[in-house]
């Protein structure tokens, strides 16, 4: 069974971009908060063969319980065939991964992939629901009220 989506909060949301599924990570990640954050990831990891990009690059503040929502993430995104990969150009990001030796864990990306919309046929497949927004993306929650 997959779990629906899950709605934005102030520190996450979800949606798809051409064949990946982006989770939106920003402002301050600790316990309080990371909560929030573990929600869009147990939903997207939720189904066969995820291919999950966390983009970190709004994150001001991560610590360790950040730490464990991802590394749970990646867990259960590499049990179901799939992968999460983290996006950050982040200075503190890539440091608190050397630090916690998971540098080998997750692959890091400096920014999410441009896509060329032409002939991607997963193009077709994501389509469902609301159109794109000006960047490609369909937004996979409700809008905060």
């Amino acid at each position: 069974m997959h779990s629906e989506p899950v709605a934005a909060n102030r520190f996450a949301r979800s949606y798809t971009l051409g064949p990946f599924t982006v989770v939106e990570v920003s402002g301050e990640i600790d316990m309080a908060s990371a909560g929030s954050v573990a929600a869009h990831l147990e939903a997207v990891t939720d189904r066969p063969a995820p291919d999950v990009l966390v983009d970190l690059r709004p994150v001001v503040f991560f610590d360790c319980s950040g730490l464990r929502v991802l590394c749970r993430a990646e867990t259960r995104a590499r049990e179901r065939g799939g992968r999460l990969r983290l996006v950050s150009d982040r200075p503190h990001i890539h440091h608190l991964l050397r630090a916690a030796g998971l540098l080998t864990r997750f692959q890091l990306l400096p920014e999410l992939p441009s896509l060329d919309w032409r002939g991607d046929e997963t193009m077709e497949a994501s389509t469902d629901g609301p159109p794109p927004d000006r960047k490609g993306r369909h937004v996979l929650e409700s809008s905060p009220s």
